[in-house]
């Protein structure tokens, strides 16, 4: 069985990816621009991301983010935000 995330609230989804990467930005005390340079994204990426111009970042460029952040993909999304995303199974 798959599991579908329901796209109905995609915005809300942006919000909390970047609401994400501001706060550990906050708590690991980077920059955005220093972030994008540790995780070798280019700074424009990241921007549009933080801007919601890129409103479905690619997973590779997630990666990138979590290694600049010095953390993995698991860790990332393990937050209440994410957790409360509802998905349903076909």
């Amino acid at each position: 069985s798959a599991v579908v995330l329901r796209r109905g609230n995609m915005k809300n989804e942006q919000e909390i990816l970047v609401k994400r990467i501001e706060y550990l930005c906050e708590e690991k005390g980077i920059s955005k621009y220093k972030l994008a340079l540790k995780a070798s994204v280019p700074v424009t990426t990241l921007d549009n991301i933080m801007k919601s111009k890129t409103v479905n970042p690619g997973l590779f460029t997630v990666v990138k983010i979590c290694n600049g952040l010095g953390m993995s993909l698991a860790d990332f999304f393990d937050c209440d935000e994410f957790h409360s995303i509802e998905a349903d199974t076909e």
